[in-house]
């Protein structure tokens, strides 16, 4: 445990305190409670202290300069890979955990889903989390032998500093479309914040970029870089490819050689998930034989395209939250449809509003029929999220159920034949936020619970 600390909580006899100024608190007003807990030193940017004090400029620049200095030999020989873009870092960051290991290669993950460490999973509160418990996260690595850290960087983390100081072996862009623009106001302040971790890979690294994605041009850099997708620029080349409802082939065309691939992960947008993890392997050392060799024990993580069957139907809960992911995943499902696809959507409250209509709109062309329901509507009133979503609709096929678990059981209960039910918004997450009380809520488990009761009657 390292004895310096952000968190006066955490604080215990010995520690340094330093407080720095965050979005929503100011760790100088902490300081007293920190001291009260033990704190042997304080590092501020400004006051006078009863313990030893150090003064100086910018706290955070103070922290990310004495973490790397000293802990950047104890982790040197970590390979470290940073996943950014707006769509499919989780997948593609669990994806790489998933195969490195099965390849014997000892890998660890941080993202949205959690920590993941051999056998552990701890939740975290940030995507990206803040570089103190990032750090602690690296040393209970370094002691566990882990050779690999995979995690994602959001843009967000980009943009507060959270990742200053870490440099990366391999950095990965997905993809850029509409999202957190409540955040960076205009997408082109949103992709220069991505672009910061493209300026933050060591001179022999690697960059990964998404050929088919409009923006790539802006992520490559004077490095080794590796274009991927259909366009005839990309070094690992899509030919062509099937969706099925339980799997995806695709043939690769990798140096003049074509690879037929089949993997369990559904949809056109997991063929560039998993070719994220494809890439990185093969470029460190793996042979595409290898790696495809392991394909039946790869799957998507937890709340993407999480399956189950019900009757002669299948119902979907998956993450979906932006605009492109729902109609990634709509696409996708429409390729290999029999019947209906009912859709469960929302838009989460006190954030971005100008993509509501966008969602709206994207589920109801691409569905036979929607139910629009609350997702995290926090402190916005219910009613003005759905007012936004419907705004400028003009088809009918929907409705409005603000109770999220009331939408699902009418998504269930309207399945009939070979009907496909799609839940999206919340995937792997287990609360539901409402006005600020965060209060348990499962669309897998409720789904299930649902369907075990109509069973029993």
């Amino acid at each position: 445990m390292m004895n310096i600390k952000v968190d006066s909580r955490k604080v215990v006899k010995g520690d340094t305190f330093v407080a720095m100024r965050g979005v929503n608190s100011d760790g100088h007003s902490y300081i007293k409670q920190a001291i009260e807990n033990g704190a042997s030193m304080i590092v501020a940017e400004t006051g006078q202290y009863e313990v030893p004090t150090l003064i100086v400029k910018d706290t955070r620049e103070y922290l990310t300069k004495y973490l790397k200095e000293k802990y950047s030999d104890v982790l040197k020989d970590i390979t470290f890979i940073g996943i950014t873009g707006t769509n499919g870092k989780t997948t593609s960051c669990y994806l790489i955990y998933k195969l490195l290991n099965l390849l014997g290669k000892k890998t660890a993950y941080i993202g949205t889903i959690g920590f993941y460490i051999e056998d552990e999973i701890e939740t975290l509160q940030n995507t990206t989390p803040e570089i103190l418990d990032l750090y602690e996260m690296f040393l209970r690595c370094k002691e566990k032998n882990v050779e690999v850290i995979v995690m994602e960087v959001s843009s967000h983390a980009l943009s507060y500093g959270r990742v200053e100081g870490i440099t990366y072996d391999y950095a990965v862009f997905t993809n850029l479309t509409q999202d957190h623009l409540d955040y960076h106001k205009t997408l082109n302040n949103y992709m220069k914040a991505k672009q910061k971790l493209f300026k933050k890979v060591k001179k022999n690294g690697l960059v990964l970029v998404n050929g088919d994605d409009d923006n790539y041009k802006h992520f490559l850099l004077d490095n080794e870089n590796v274009i991927y997708g259909f366009s005839n620029e990309s070094d690992y080349k899509i030919l062509d490819y099937k969706l099925e409802i339980n799997k995806t082939t695709f043939d690769l065309k990798v140096n003049d050689q074509t690879f037929h691939i089949t993997t369990k992960l559904v949809g056109k947008y997991n063929i560039y998930n998993y070719l994220v993890c494809l890439i990185i392997a093969n470029k460190m050392g793996y042979s595409i034989e290898e790696i495809t060799k392991k394909n039946d024990f790869i799957t998507s993580p937890p709340g993407r395209m999480d399956g189950i069957k019900y009757k002669n139907s299948m119902i979907f809960v998956d993450y979906a939250h932006t605009p492109d992911a729902v109609s990634n995943v709509l696409n996708g499902v429409n390729s290999y449809k029999k019947d209906r696809i009912i859709t469960i959507v929302g838009c989460g409250g006190d954030r971005d509003r100008m993509k509501r209509p966008i969602m709206g709109a994207i589920a109801t062309e691409l569905s036979d029929y929607v139910i629009f329901t609350n997702d995290n509507p926090r402190t916005e009133d219910e009613k003005q999220i759905m007012n936004d979503i419907v705004s400028g609709l003009k088809t009918d096929n929907y409705e409005i159920i603000h109770d999220r678990k009331r939408a699902i059981e009418k998504g269930v209960d309207m399945l009939d034949g070979e009907d496909i039910l799609l839940i999206l918004g919340k995937g792997h997450e287990n609360y539901q936020i409402i006005g600020k009380e965060k209060m348990f809520h499962d669309d897998r488990e409720h789904v299930k619970k649902y369907i075990e009761k109509k069973q029993e009657v």
